[in-house]
């Protein structure tokens, strides 16, 4: 892995801990909205906004985990671990798709 591909995963990495840490917030928020019996509307919409930042934080994580982890095992002589590595990844993306 070249030191542009490690610094773009680290940045990454920062970015995705970023959408967690505003969807968490978000979330509390969304919990007062509901407690505090407000529109339906308003809270689909908050509700939704997180969906979007936990979407993007998985994307990041996929993204991350193909040029890192994935690239490794795919490099490796090891054909049981390159399949291992594929079943995971199909696992997450039909996860991901429900």
């Amino acid at each position: 892995m070249n030191e542009q591909t490690k610094n773009s995963i680290v940045s990454n990495n920062n970015n995705s801990l970023i959408n967690f840490k505003k969807s968490k917030s978000l979330l509390e928020k969304i919990i007062k909205m509901v407690e505090g019996k407000e529109y339906c509307i308003d809270i689909m919409q908050q509700n939704l906004a997180v969906i979007g930042m936990l979407k993007s934080a998985h994307q990041i994580l996929m993204e991350n985990h193909l040029h890192s982890c994935f690239t490794k095992a795919m490099e490796s002589k090891q054909d049981k671990r390159k399949l291992e590595m594929i079943e995971e990844i199909l696992k997450v993306t039909k996860l991901a798709n429900k």
